[in-house]
């Protein structure tokens, strides 16, 4: 996985990618580079950038009677002392495979995992259910439209939905009847081969009487018209009812999905997070040492005052007037390399402690607001584990391969019961205060209310730094995140009695 300075490169190669000194060098790999993002994508491409920082300081302290952890708390009380917020960005561990830490934590990474997996298997079962029911409510919606088309104004669209439900009766309904239905009397017994035509040309009783057709066959047409006619009312009752039924049930199935996902996420995540890194090349992690490995990275980001740069004359009074200037950040990257030995501690013996060798570095960079907004994305799109984008992929990506259909059946739910809501709300109105103007009739117009979050915001594109914030924005940020840098990595070290630096 790329590393933070990589992804920073990435976001802004013409800042922070190194290149060769030679320009037409130079611009050729940045050329290539470009392509290579378009072509490959973000994260693989940010695999194979060269950081350049703005400044960079590294400390090393080693001492394996003392713990790590207070070099670690330390800075970072020192960064949040100096107002710059920090946050983690990774934490990564790994253990020799001979140490009792290895075999603790691979304990409690299964138990995380056995949980996750039952859960997983109920969203298993309930996907299975979504994808049934939506299918359902598409077979029910095809049939209902030819009970609407029944109603229709149109002649041509009432024959031919007519036509159509009496040819699912005698599929569905007449041919339960055996020997006696309408199409095995038809095919197999003479006198009744006009018996299906009839049927389907006779609009009721009275014109059945009108055909052209011997007795026999005028009675049986008749007889079944009247039994076709009472199906047509009881089914499309029972028809929207169960329609209406499954869309209720579609709706709490995905919201279970959802809930199940939720539920599934910590145990995934804690899993994950118990998982070791492969370090098996490292040669600091021998197979029968007593050894851990540790990279920690913090960020930390202090916005530039325009105003305050202006009072203190680092940039001139004209700035006052300008405006709809994007934000500045000087920002500070520190990483930890720890290498110690775990032990348990006397008082609590589930617990370890960690003493050893500690390595440092402090990194400075100058960005704005969208590239610390994609830089954070793109942490997040790295921060997820294979496991989890399975889970997204089976829940997430399922329903949004449904979600239009899915859309479709709530919103028809959300309507119809929107419509009887209203028709309550109107029933229930006093007359004699709308008399009297108690009732705005700007808010009884029936119309839904436009939804703000109906449409999707559209993903921002970066825009390149203009004059003013190429020449005088972020370089002063860049300024004052190196001397941030120095300062923390000074401090640190007169803390601790360590030479000066020069």
């Amino acid at each position: 996985m790329a590393t933070i300075h990589q992804m920073i490169a990435t976001i802004n190669p013409g800042q922070y990618y190194e290149t060769s000194l030679d320009k037409m060098e130079a611009k050729k790999e940045m050329t290539e580079f470009k392509e290579l993002i378009s072509k490959e994508g973000f994260q693989k491409a940010a695999e194979k950038a060269k950081p350049k920082p703005l400044s960079e300081h590294k400390l090393v302290y080693d001492s394996s009677s003392e713990t790590l952890e207070p070099v670690y708390f330390f800075i970072l009380d020192l960064m949040n002392d100096m107002g710059l917020s920090p946050e983690k960005i990774f934490d990564n561990f790994s253990s020799s495979p001979g140490s009792g830490h290895f075999s603790e934590l691979g304990q409690r990474g299964t138990v995380m995992q056995q949980q996750a997996a039952k859960v997983m298997g109920d969203i298993n079962n309930v996907m299975r259910s979504v994808l049934n029911l939506v299918y359902d409510l598409k077979e029910f919606k095809i049939r209902l439209a030819s009970y609407d088309d029944l109603k229709s104004s149109s002649k041509e669209k009432k024959e031919a939905a007519l036509l159509s439900l009496k040819q699912i009766w005698m599929d569905k309904v007449d041919f339960n009847k055996g020997n006696s239905s309408i199409k095995a009397m038809a095919m197999s017994q003479i006198g009744f081969q006009t018996l299906i035509d009839a049927f389907l040309f006779a609009r009721d009783e009275k014109h059945a009487d009108s055909i052209d057709l011997n007795d026999r066959v005028k009675r049986i047409i008749k007889q079944r018209i009247a039994e076709f006619n009472v199906w047509l009312k009881q089914s499309e009752l029972e028809l929207r009812k169960r329609y209406n039924m499954e869309r209720k049930y579609l709706k709490s199935q995905v919201n279970s999905v959802k809930l199940y996902s939720r539920w599934a996420k910590p145990y995934l995540r804690a899993a994950s997070q118990l998982e070791m890194k492969d370090n098996s090349k490292n040669p600091a992690l021998i197979n029968t040492f007593n050894t851990i490995l540790l990279e920690l990275t913090l960020l930390g980001k202090s916005k530039l005052n325009v105003l305050g740069a202006v009072e203190e004359g680092d940039l001139s009074k004209d700035f006052k007037k300008v405006k709809d200037l994007r934000n500045y950040n000087s920002c500070i990257v520190v990483e930890f390399n720890f290498r110690g030995i775990p032990q348990k501690t006397s008082v609590y013996q589930q617990h370890y402690v960690f003493g050893g060798r500690a390595e440092v570095t402090f990194s400075a960079y100058s960005l704005n607001d969208d590239e610390l907004k994609k830089l954070h994305e793109e942490l997040d799109n790295a921060d997820v584990n294979d496991a989890l984008k399975l889970m997204e992929g089976a829940t997430t990506g399922s329903l949004d391969e449904m979600q239009s259909e899915i859309e479709e059946f709530l919103k028809e739910e959300e309507k119809s019961e929107k419509e009887v809501k209203e028709k309550r709300e109107k029933d229930m109105s006093n007359p004699f205060m709308a008399l009297l103007g108690f009732y705005n009739p700007q808010n009884n117009s029936g119309s839904a209310p436009k939804s703000s979050g109906d449409k999707k915001p559209k993903e921002k594109v970066m825009k390149p730094d203009d004059f003013l914030e190429k020449t005088y924005l972020r370089p002063l940020a860049g300024k004052k995140a190196e001397k941030t840098t120095f300062d923390l990595f000074d401090i640190y070290k007169k803390a601790h009695g360590m030479p000066s630096y020069t």
